[in-house]
């Protein structure tokens, strides 16, 4: 497959491929599958049966079963609907904040990723991402170095150019990236240690709809993978407690899972705090009003708040705020003042990061 061509535009994605010798007396809709196989073949054949998916040199004649040759371009276009659309308690959640950019350069952009951005267009996800939302040179392309999930918020990092994302991309992969994320969690938590490291082994077997669901298992097990998770809680009030979350490993979920199996499940968090038929009660907009005051948030409480990596041969740590959403909870919520509790959180990320710096030269 030669993928000639993709546009993002704020309402509009269009794709274009030239077909190659080996798939040449392929059906269309076959050819759209094999290479966009998050939409279904019935969506597909929608598509077509709309023009939204042609044969450049065959416009008019372009159905499901026309067959396409090689050197054939192929057009597909997804126009924006509601299939990105969020709701909380039946109304919709705006989806329309701009992330703040942290740093920026000719080689990279360091952002703080709004909730429920994606970092990169996958599945129904196609306009509110992080790379799209800085593709606005026709031709350029944004690299996402790491990802971020959609409800996660905080600071992401993206590349301008291959060279400088597979260099920072390298240090994700060796571990050599020191993070940081912020979390509010729910109790009851009388028993909480306020420092502690969670070293649970964990695995990411798929469900049968294709969604992720991390399991856990004793360190000495032989199943799973490898994972640790130090955390610290800075604030406790009520049900809740605030803290720093310093992954030493990148596996997926590992935060939300190693809170919940130490009794810290995050706030919001309707996997791992509310279990999985809560989450398909969400997910099919069937969620009840105590779903939701169980929930308390559109979203789990979990927020990258740091990072530190090297880049251009200089060590540099990179803070941002606690989002607008989680800082309107705590205000309404607990009695902390939040300008003490950022002046705290930065104090101990500093400090953590030059004693692993210590720790591991």
């Amino acid at each position: 497959m030669a993928l000639l061509s993709k546009k993002f535009e704020r309402d509009k994605f269009s794709i274009y491929w030239k077909v190659d010798v080996e798939q040449d007396g392929m059906r269309l809709d076959q050819f759209i599958l094999s290479h966009f196989s998050t939409l279904s073949r019935e969506e597909i054949k929608r598509k077509i049966a709309s023009r939204e998916v042609i044969i450049i040199n065959r416009p008019t004649s372009t159905k499901a079963s026309s067959k396409v040759h090689s050197n054939d371009e192929i057009l597909l276009a997804i126009t924006k609907t509601i299939h990105e659309d969020e709701y909380w308690n039946n109304e919709l959640i705006s989806l329309e904040e701009a992330p703040e950019v942290i740093f920026e350069d000719n080689e990279l952009i360091i952002i703080s990723k709004p909730p429920f951005m994606s970092t990169h267009p996958a599945g129904r996800h196609l306009f509110y991402c992080a790379t799209v939302f800085f593709e606005t040179v026709p031709g350029k392309t944004i690299h996402s170095i790491h990802r971020l999930d959609r409800e996660t918020s905080g600071i992401l990092l993206l590349g301008k150019d291959p060279q400088t994302s597979a260099a920072l991309a390298t240090q994700f992969e060796s571990s050599l990236v020191k993070k940081c994320y912020f979390f509010i969690a729910k109790g009851p938590l009388q028993t909480i240690t306020p420092n502690f490291t969670a070293n649970e082994r964990l695995d990411s077997p798929y469900d049968k709809d294709q969604r992720i669901i991390v399991e856990a298992y004793p360190e000495n097990s032989n199943r799973g993978k490898t994972a640790q998770t130090f955390f610290k809680i800075i604030y406790q009030e009520k049900n809740y407690a605030l803290g720093l979350a310093f992954p030493q490993t990148g596996r997926q979920h590992q935060i939300r899972v190693h809170a919940a199996i130490h009794q810290l499940p995050l706030l919001g968090d309707k996997l791992y705090c509310g279990g999985y038929e809560l989450f398909q009660r969400f997910k099919d907009r069937l969620a009840s009003p105590e779903d939701h005051a169980l929930m308390e948030i559109p979203r789990h409480a979990l927020h990258a708040i740091a990072i530190k990596i090297n880049y251009k041969n200089e060590e540099r740590i990179f803070i941002t705020k606690i989002p607008s959403d989680l800082h309107q909870w705590i205000a309404r919520n607990l009695s902390i003042d939040s300008s003490i509790l950022e002046g705290e959180l930065i104090q101990e990320i500093n400090a953590y990061f030059s004693l692993a710096d210590k720790k591991h030269p």
